[in-house]
């Protein structure tokens, strides 16, 4: 593994203090607990039969990060990159599953709102104020029995927070980054009010197109929540928010112009995609505790969205419905949850309305005995697909599918346990890969290239925690059938199509620590070694046998160093690097150019100028590295190619 000593040296210098330091480590706070929810059942991290990684408020603010994409590409294992130059809904590599269709592997949620897409359009994050996020929880390789279809290489969950008081928050930076945010909210026994809103907008960092437009972006969002207690064991949520996105994003460059200059507009390729994407959605909610460990719940949600490209005069407008009925048992030692689960999404383009349904059956449980915990869940989901145009034949088709998981978590002492966790996962075809049309007579059918995949996956691992250290360690392994991805044949005299990798595997290993050296000084390592490999490919002629899936770093590490230099003054250092790999869409491993490595080097310093007042400066990339996402040969998207800095201020009132 080669890397530049220059920047990643210096990250590790700061975040691995000299050993003298470890008799201090005595002397400093206790970590936290963590507990975690990915299965509905509150357990500590420690006592999960499942690998997490979770991130809470303090995380987030020590980062300084500007939004929740910055913050999971340099924060978090996940490998988070602007899809093909669009920043607000980006792609996402989880587990090896790479950046073309990883994020269709993952199923990410918001308090339980489903942000996966029907169609190849990745979840909108952008939308997303990270000022109101309380904490992420990423579950690795498990997740399927709760969230079905998609949940491959795992799950990404998001829970908000309720707001007490009010604040307001002005910041400033490089590009002409600018904005604002506000939040306000009640707090009572019975009673709570939340609402926050943010307005932010850059004048870009490439060079202008021809039409005199950077990559510039706009974003305004808001959110409400009221939550209340009218009798004792009920409990009431109402849920509301909005986003309006407007932003263009450049193409793609050749290496020399790359080299030359990153920021440059490329020479007759017309001008910067420009996208409006507006989202609102509203929600309900109510559970109720009938006493002796039952308790019922029920959710809905309904979203509306809109997709636009103003220059092509292409719109698709899209509607989501989703309900979730629950009840759970937890007693002293079992714990149980069952439920039904239903997602209805639905794409109108104009000429056509294009639908994917899921109805999922679930059942999840566990049982602790001394130092003992198993845990075994089971699912059952039905999809169907129809296709509705204004003329022609309509079209229909149903999948059944089912995923289970079992697992244990045994104690060996206080400080060290050891789980295990094998489950069965699948991933059903988006409309746009299970129905296709043929352009030359504008008709549309079934593509016959396409299965649903199939995934079984194997985590071993261990948590060593004592007061001033937490250490997660874990290994997997997993093994596919019919893995989703776009067959390109490379010449447009032959056809390229949606279909799958017969059979593939991917196995690596995962490790995380959180070191408290004093009372002010704390380190943290996520470190990631991953193996994608395709076993077979028939429509690859062979070439793509035993090769490597492409988009997919072998090594990944984020190292964070947080220090309290004084009482109101708090400094954050990070450092996340990503090895090189095969470009995006070399499925052969042969191009000439290889994904460079990826890095950046952040800091940000938070002071606390009074008890209501903080100031912040953070600066990303300080070491001036020019970043790309290459696609293939003279095929590059700049991303994190040069230095920027942001000034804020927050009051609280």
């Amino acid at each position: 593994m080669k890397i530049r000593v220059s920047a990643l040296a210096l990250a590790c210098s700061f975040a691995y203090p000299m050993v003298v330091l470890a008799d201090q480590a005595e002397k400093s706070p206790e970590l936290a607990q963590v507990i975690v929810t990915a299965t509905r059942i509150d357990v500590p991290d420690t006592e999960a039969t499942y690998a997490s990684e979770v991130h809470g408020r303090q995380d987030i603010e020590r980062s300084s990060a500007t939004t929740l994409v910055d913050y999971l590409a340099r924060h978090s294992s996940l490998q988070v990159t602007p899809n093909y130059g669009n920043r607000f809904a980006p792609s996402i590599n989880m587990r090896g599953y790479g950046l073309s269709d990883g994020y269709q592997n993952v199923v990410i949620s918001v308090d339980g709102r489903r942000l996966n897409n029907i169609d190849m359009v990745p979840q909108l994050l952008g939308s997303i104020m990270l000022d109101d996020v309380e904490r992420i929880e990423i579950t690795r390789g498990s997740g399927a029995v709760m969230f079905g279809d998609g949940a491959t290489a795992g799950t990404i969950q998001i829970y908000t927070r309720a707001r007490d008081g009010v604040s307001a928050e002005l910041f400033g930076g490089s590009h002409g980054v600018r904005g604002g945010a506000f939040s306000a909210g009640v707090a009572q026994e019975r009673f709570a009010l939340s609402a926050s809103g943010e307005h932010s907008e850059s004048d870009g960092f490439s060079d202008k197109d021809g039409s005199g437009h950077s990559d510039e972006s706009q974003i305004d969002t808001w959110r409400v929540g009221l939550s209340g207690k009218p009798v004792d064991g009920l409990e009431l949520k109402l849920d509301s928010g909005r986003s309006r996105i407007d932003s263009r994003y450049p193409g793609w460059l050749s290496l020399a112009q790359f080299k030359d200059d990153p920021a440059q507009h490329r020479p007759g390729s017309g001008d910067y995609t420009h996208q409006k994407f507006n989202t609102e959605y509203w929600g309900l909610g109510a559970e109720y505790d009938f006493g002796a460990g039952w308790r019922v719940a029920a959710r809905h949600y309904d979203e509306d969205k809109r997709s636009e490209y103003p220059a092509w005069s292409s719109r698709a407008d899209y509607r989501n419905l989703s309900d979730e009925f629950s009840l759970s048992y937890r007693g002293e030692a079992l714990a149980l949850v069952t439920g039904v689960q239903y997602f209805d999404g639905e794409r109108n383009g104009g000429m056509d309305k294009t639908t994917k349904r899921n109805t999922g059956w679930f059942v999840q449980g566990q049982y602790e005995f001394d130092q003992l915990t198993l845990s075994a869940g089971a699912r059952t989901e039905r999809i169907e697909y129809a296709y509705r145009p204004t003329t022609g034949a309509r079209l229909d088709e149903d999948e059944r599918l089912s995923s289970w998981d079992i697992g244990f978590n045994y104690r060996l002492d206080p400080a060290l346990s050891v789980f295990g966790n094998y489950n069965a996962s699948f991933q059903a075809a988006d409309i746009d890969r299970f129905f296709v049309t043929d352009w030359s007579t504008g008709i549309t059918r079934f593509n016959g290239f396409i299965e649903p995949a199939k995934v079984k996956t194997l985590t071993l691992g261990l948590n060593h925690v004592t007061a001033a250290n937490r250490l997660k360690l874990a290994v997997f392994h997993a093994r596919l059938t019919n893995e989703i991805y776009y067959y390109n044949s490379g010449t447009w005299m032959l056809p390229s199509f949606n279909t799958n990798i017969d059979k593939s595997h991917k196995y690596g290993l995962e490790l995380q620590d959180t070191w408290q050296v004093t009372p002010d000084l704390s380190a943290a390592l996520n470190y990631t070694w991953t193996r994608a490999i395709i076993d077979r490919e028939n429509d690859g002629g062979g070439a793509y046998n035993g090769k490597e899936l492409p988009g997919v770093p072998r090594h990944g590490v984020v190292l964070g160093l947080n220090l309290k230099v004084s009482e109101p003054g708090n400094l954050h250092l990070s450092h996340t690097w990503r090895s090189k790999t095969w470009a995006e869409a070399d499925f052969d491993n042969n191009n000439t150019q290889k994904q460079r490595a990826y890095q950046t080097t952040d800091v940000a310093y938070r002071h606390q100028v009074t008890k209501s007042v903080e100031m912040y400066a953070a600066v990303s990339n300080l070491f001036d590295r020019e970043n790309g996402m290459w696609i293939r040969d003279d095929a590059i998207y700049p991303i994190d190619f040069e230095r920027t800095w942001r000034l804020g201020a927050r009051v609280k009132f």
